[in-house]
């Protein structure tokens, strides 16, 4: 089992690079940022009601935090959960994170969704209802920029023709990209067509749900000849008990969570996820 930890970086927490510095003393595998470039103040919060976490509209753009935590750790991967596609011109988009993966010496994991906000996305230019293709033909383009030194693409919603584009990734044929999604079968349908590793929320799932989700997504990948992708679940137990537990339905990597309300209750949260590592070793 890989354990990481996430954080909403923003001007009032812990800060990237210090963040970075602390959980990877602790002997955390990686650190994961996630995104949003606004919040629309029409927002239908994901649990209902008007109120908007603070740190949701606060973040900083992650792959500028990964830059400050990139410049100070040797280890430690560099994942985003999530990057949100449909926000995101696919050609600044493989730039940056080529730049990172270079700049960290091959670090990144593209954790990456659709987004669950609508006016959040509409604003970004894109209707709520195609974000799924647009993230599908988006991620395809960039891994074609990725891996071709003239990479051209002709989509729906992505056309351009031969294109230069460097660096490329360190990491070849490029960064993981993992999916922050649900356990509807298209969702592992689009795992395995593009590639990547499926990355649910512990606490939107019960426990048998995961099971099978995990159970199922190995048993599709199966039918195509793949091995099972790997799989990173926000929200595991911290106990070794419970960490075998879902270690046993095939988690690979569990990640945890970090407060943004300031540096030393991150810290706290840091030291005590370092405990956790050394009592299930």
């Amino acid at each position: 089992m890989k354990f990481g930890a996430s954080l909403f970086p923003t001007d009032y927490s812990i800060g990237p690079a210090a963040a970075a510095i602390a959980a990877e003393r602790a002997g955390l595998e990686s650190l994961w940022f996630p995104e949003h470039t606004h919040m629309p103040t029409n927002t239908r919060w994901l649990l209902g009601g008007d109120v908007v976490p603070r740190d949701y509209k606060s973040t900083l753009d992650p792959f500028v935090a990964f830059g400050a935590a990139a410049s100070v750790t040797t280890t430690i991967r560099l994942g985003t959960g999530i990057c949100l596609i449909p926000q995101r011109d696919p050609i600044i988009l493989a730039k940056e994170v080529a730049s990172l993966d270079v700049i960290s010496g091959g670090r990144v994991i593209l954790g990456v969704g659709a987004g669950w906000n609508a006016p959040e996305t509409r604003n970004h230019g894109v209707e709520f209802a195609r974000r799924f293709r647009v993230m599908r033909e988006r991620l395809e383009a960039m891994k074609a920029i990725w891996t071709e030194d003239e990479a051209e693409y002709h989509g729906e919603t992505v056309d351009f023709g031969p294109v230069w584009s460097w660096p490329k990734p360190v990491q070849k044929p490029h960064p993981p990209i993992v999916f922050g999604s649900g356990t509807l079968p298209r969702n592992f349908d689009r795992i395995l067509a593009l590639g990547g590793g499926w990355m649910p929320i512990a606490a939107t799932l019960s426990f048998d749900d995961l099971a099978a989700g995990i159970a199922e997504l190995a048993r599709r990948a199966a039918q195509l000849g793949k091995p099972k992708p790997e799989v990173t679940v926000f929200g595991v137990p911290t106990d070794p008990a419970g960490i075998r537990r879902y270690e046993e339905i095939g988690v690979d990597r569990a990640v945890w969570g970090l407060t943004s309300e300031g540096p030393e209750p991150a810290l706290q949260l840091i030291e005590r996820y370092g405990r956790a590592i050394s009592s299930y070793q």
